[in-house]
């Protein structure tokens, strides 16, 4: 009789056919390249040594295979010290940029160690690779599995999380320091963190100097496959490894999924003014679009970009994919600047780009989230048209229309019953669902929430670049004084447009992202582009958990009640057609007086009437109708409770106008609409009045 072998702790790893592998007695090292003529190994025994302790030559007869050198090196082992170094053409008009003198970094390298090192000889000295065994011990760890329509995501910095004094942790600004509060993301409600860069990226510049604007954000790959070396608590080399694991692994045990910002994009390599670090010195004509064949295309407005559908580079992006989901259990991906991906090697946009749907079909990626930034820095725009149903995007139109419309601007009210509705003009017609539809009104990149009411315009002078840097667009208001004030009213109007815009996020049909620190109103102080700003600026402030508890307390209730509410989180598109046997269409929209809205008027106030989903999505029957009362003008409004939900029980759930604990009952048991059924709607605000267990609809 056959038997099942029981697999225990055992896990599945990946191995990527290229970089250092661990094996019995040594190690291989296989490195790509098709124009070297030479390639060396350079060993190193401690981080701080500038020179190898051995340089052992490929043989290009016995090391070579095709395109690619590889070699076995006996009594290596893991925590091995190592860069590569070839020889070849010095042809940057042909696009060939060989240095025999460069120290490489191994495209595959699964760790860095140390920083650039000092030298007064001209070579720059780069981080050192570290040879990694995989042998973490993840127990029972497995992939969360949660559907995306059901997600809350969390778009957050591992560093600046933790690294104020304010948040009390033994490991400030590391991964152990976020397993530190791990306690609050679940009590928050938050169902993923999404990790600004964690891959390698640069902390000194190529001097060994600290640079005059640090990278703070990490948007400045240096090394695909390997977790940032500053993150870790433990500065021994390949400490990070274990540590990002670990973190990885309590953040599940907690119920919350890791989504990692990968930046497939660009290099810190620059342009032809840039350093020879990794990709320029094995072969730079591959792995970088040129333009006429030696000038570097920007399309990244970084100084380089990536030659994503190049066999060679599709192949790499591919085998780190996979690397980070299988040996480190991440739970997804969100590509910054992912039009490039749809760029050809002429940088052309082309249609069905190989790379972007080798992302979507394979299969050890299946159980993956793959999030779009539909965008690049030349002018591509694909929201809405990115990929297949497999890709979500981040919705950027969402964003610059919720924002309008809060903010007052005329001829915004269909475009925010669209998004509140799911966006089904972007997503429907190619066949996608709502939820591919990454809600968000700020990201890392822009105004923090707080700072989107109080500033009309950026303040980024602490930046060093005369405020130049940042976008000027920000559709944000400050109510009558540019940053913080004592007046009352205008503290009271920035208040309910948190609340709003909060609100309208997390009921909004599609996946909502928050920003960290917009749930307890964090500040950057007017700075839209705080990429250099590894200090107060940027970092999390903890005191603002007890000084802005009320909004935290709203968060809360927002996020508990998008999980216990089907109604808001359907998995297809509202139709304006009633649903199982229901006089009640599934939605519909109404003018202040209760009739059907004229979206031919330039109306700033409606009612929206969203009726609980079929049994199809909602099985269980746990979903209630909801009326949504906007109201953006400057005026005090009344508007009617729409005679549809006539008998039905009633109870106000949110009132944006009203002071804590007022503004949200987490009980959905807030007072009933008057009997009159006209409710008075405050200037800039919002109400929300749910309903009680729809039963007709399950009869039989």
């Amino acid at each position: 009789m056959l038997m099942r072998q029981p697999t225990g702790n055992l896990q599945f790893t990946y191995q990527p056919p290229f970089g250092a592998t661990v094996q019995d007695g040594g190690v291989q090292f296989s490195v790509f390249s098709r124009s070297a003529t030479a390639m060396r190994l350079l060993l190193y025994n401690k981080v701080n040594d500038p020179e190898p302790a051995d340089i052992i030559e490929f043989d290009r007869d016995t090391d070579r295979w095709g395109d690619v050198w590889s070699l076995s090196v006996q009594g290596l082992n893991p925590g091995q010290l190592y860069h590569f170094q070839a020889s070849g053409p010095w042809d940057p008009e042909n696009g060939q940029r060989f240095d025999s003198a460069a120290r490489l970094i191994d495209p595959y390298a699964q760790a860095l160690a140390g920083t650039f090192q000092k030298g007064d000889d001209g070579v720059v000295r780069p981080p050192k690779c570290v040879v990694v065994q995989d042998d973490f011990d993840w127990e029972d760890d497995r992939h969360v599995r949660r559907d995306l329509s059901e997600s809350i995501i969390y778009e957050m910095h591992v560093r600046g999380f933790t690294r104020s004094r304010t948040a009390k942790v033994k490991c400030p600004g590391t991964y152990l320091g976020v397993i530190e509060k791990i306690p609050y993301l679940k009590e928050l409600g938050v169902t993923a963190v999404e990790l600004m860069p964690v891959n390698e990226f640069p902390i000194l510049d190529i001097w060994g100097n600290s640079p005059e604007r640090p990278n703070y954000w990490g948007y400045d790959p240096m090394a695909f496959f390997s977790p940032h070396r500053g993150y870790a608590h433990d500065k021994r080399p390949g400490a990070q490894v274990n540590e990002f694991k670990t973190m990885v692994k309590a953040l599940h045990a907690a119920g919350i999924e890791v989504i990692l910002d990968v930046v497939f994009n660009h290099t810190c390599e620059g342009n032809e003014n840039g350093p020879t670090l990794s990709f320029k010195g094995l072969e730079n004509q591959v792995y970088y679009i040129l333009s006429e064949g030696k000038h570097y295309s920007n399309y990244s407005g970084c100084g380089n970009t990536i030659n994503g559908n190049h066999p060679v580079v599709r192949e790499m992006i591919f085998h780190c994919l996979r690397h980070w989901v299988h040996n480190y259990h991440i739970d997804g991906f969100r590509f910054d600047l992912a039009s490039i991906l749809s760029r050809d090697r002429g940088g052309n946009l082309i249609p069905n780009p190989p790379m972007v749907e080798l992302i979507a079909e394979d299969p050890l990626l299946a159980d993956t989230k793959i999030i779009a930034e539909a965008w690049d820095a030349a002018g591509a725009y694909q929201v809405g048209s990115f990929g297949n149903h497999r890709w979500a995007e981040w919705n950027g139109r969402y964003r610059d229309d919720i924002r309008g419309f809060w903010r007052g601007d005329g001829g915004t009210l269909g475009a925010l019953a669209t998004r509140l509705a799911g966006s089904s003009d972007l997503y429907q017609h190619a066949g996608r669902p709502p939820f591919c539809s990454i809600n968000f009104i700020t990201s890392h990149d822009g105004f923090t929430l707080n700072d989107l009411v109080s500033y009309k315009d950026k303040h980024n002078m602490a930046n060093g670049e005369d405020n130049r840097d940042g976008d000027n667009h920000n559709i944000s208001d400050n109510y009558g004084v540019e940053g913080p004030t004592r007046r009352k009213g205008v503290n009271t109007i920035r208040a309910r447009q948190v609340r709003n815009m909060l609100a309208t996020l997390l009921l909004s049909q599609g996946v909502p992202m928050l920003v960290s620190g917009d749930e307890i109103r964090r500040t950057q102080r007017g700075n839209n582009n705080a990429y250099c700003q590894d200090n107060d600026i940027s970092w999390f402030d903890w005191r603002l958990v007890e000084k802005n508890a009320e909004v935290l307390r709203f968060v809360k209730a927002l996020t508990q009640f998008r999980k216990n509410q089907p109604t808001v989180r359907r998995t297809s598109f509202l139709t304006g057609q009633p649903v199982d046997g229901r006089l009640i269409s599934d939605v519909s929209w109404y003018s202040d007086d209760g009739h059907p809205l004229d979206w031919n008027q330039h109306h700033l106030s409606m009612v929206a009437y969203i009726a609980a989903p079929s049994r199809v999505e909602d099985p269980t029957g746990q979903g209630r109708d909801m009326v949504m009362m906007f109201n953006s003008t400057g005026d005090d409004r009344i508007q009617h409770l729409p005679e549809v939900g006539r008998g039905m029980k009633w109870n106000l759930f949110i009132d944006t106008a009203a002071e804590s604990p007022g503004d949200i009952y987490p009980d959905i048991d807030g007072p009933m609409p008057p009997s009159n059924r006209q409710v008075s709607v405050p200037c800039h605000s919002l109400k929300v009045f749910v309903s009680g267990r729809v039963s007709n609809r399950r009869r039989k």
